[in-house]
């Protein structure tokens, strides 16, 4: 198999139409060039002029090694990792081309390096890790909530809940509020109420307001936000959302906020949902991702949404070699 590292352009005609992460988008991709530390690299597996993978990656050089990552940390993308494209739909053809392509890839990048870290959270979409472990990688399973929108009514879904989360998101709609989606400006005061909350809990937050602008600017109907506000005009709370091809996607937001003793944040994931389900951005919209899956505390509240748990893998550099570089390399990172 011929592996390229292909340009931004090539990488569009490439790109299939489903089983895509949002990030994998060209729009996207854009941005984590220009914000992201390090060199993205767009590889392509092809057999003969066909493109049958496709892996973006984040190259980091250090004093320490070179580090590899996809998606590359603090850049607040969820998943990334590899996209493989068999032309046969036969399984045995399919793992092959699966293995073939993987270990292509890993040794473009030169895994087999004592000084090189590599590190992939795959989409939920890309289900055979298997040529990782062979390859003497580390595969840990992980897990999103995938709620299933496609010819569902918004009654059917409602019904789906919890009691508890039907009660609270009732008890919402009977506020005096208002709940809008808000451009650039409404995306900005999501993230400066998220930064604050992080604050308050002492936690860092890595993103910053340009990268998130010009996220949500060149994401243009990929992306959507969602603010509660009072009657006067006063934010409560908002949730930033991006669409793939196939679902929505929890990003940002999502503060906690009660008005007239009232929680509001599962209404605004209700409207995200009814606009999924009445009016999507993309028509071939059909889930909502809620994330927050690996999380104990988050949990509780998001089961009530009868979503499945639909799991996925993140593959990295594995032995007590790679221990010691992990941790020089986040030394230096700091």
């Amino acid at each position: 198999m011929r592996i390229e590292d292909i340009a931004l352009d090539d990488w569009s005609r490439a790109l299939p139409d489903r089983g895509i992460e949002v990030f994998h988008t060209p729009s996207a991709l854009s941005v984590l060039d220009d914000h992201a530390p390090g060199e993205l690299r767009l590889y392509a597996g092809f057999k003969g002029e066909q493109p049958v993978g496709l892996f973006p990656v984040v190259v980091q050089d250090r004093s320490v090694g070179t580090a590899v990552f996809s998606p590359p940390p603090g850049m607040g993308i969820p998943r990334l990792g590899p996209i493989v494209m068999p032309t046969s739909p036969k399984q045995r053809k399919r793992e092959r081309v699966n293995r073939k392509f993987t270990e292509a890839v890993l040794d473009e990048i030169g895994v087999d390096d004592s000084l090189t870290l590599f590190r992939s959270i795959c989409t939920a979409a890309y289900t055979d890790p298997r040529p990782y472990r062979w390859a003497d990688m580390d595969v840990e399973t992980k897990f999103t909530y995938l709620l299933d929108l496609d010819e569902r009514s918004p009654d059917d879904v409602l019904k789906s809940f919890s009691k508890s989360l039907r009660r609270e998101i009732s008890d919402g709609e009977a506020l005096d509020i208002r709940l809008e989606r808000e451009g650039v400006q409404g995306a900005r005061t999501v993230y400066d109420a998220t930064k604050r909350r992080y604050e308050e809990q002492d936690r860092a937050f890595p993103l910053t307001w340009s990268y998130v602008r010009d996220l949500v600017t060149r994401l243009d109907e990929r992306s959507r936000v969602y603010v509660a506000r009072t009657p006067e005009g006063r934010f409560l709370s908002g949730i930033t959302v991006l669409y793939s091809n196939d679902a929505g996607y929890f990003w940002q937001g999502g503060t906690r906020a009660t008005y007239e003793n009232v929680s509001i944040n599962s209404l605004l994931h209700w409207h995200v949902i009814r606009d999924i389900i009445e009016d999507p951005p993309i028509d071939s919209v059909t889930g909502y991702d809620l994330m927050g899956a690996n999380t104990e505390r988050l949990c509780q509240y998001k089961s009530k949404f009868g979503a499945e748990l639909v799991p996925y893998y993140v593959t990295e550099s594995s032995g007590p070699g790679m221990e010691v570089a992990k941790r020089a390399y986040q030394m230096v990172a700091r």
